[in-house]
């Protein structure tokens, strides 16, 4: 199995949609103590995701 970093994301200015370069990520809302569960994410073959905690836009950029 490929040992393969995963990005965590933080969303600590509120943001409704933030860039990416990356498909897989953890979304870990804000910093701690302000953070939520935290949550695997795959773009997978679309171009964007949400959050279903912090409902965060995602949108991939290559």
């Amino acid at each position: 199995m490929k040992n393969e970093q995963i990005p965590k994301m933080t969303n600590d200015d509120g943001k409704k949609i933030i860039s990416i370069n990356f498909k897989k990520f953890n979304c870990l809302g804000a910093k701690p103590p302000h953070d939520h569960p935290h949550t695997y994410l795959d773009i997978g073959r679309k171009e964007e995701i949400v959050c279903p905690y912090c409902g965060t836009l995602y949108k991939y950029k290559d």
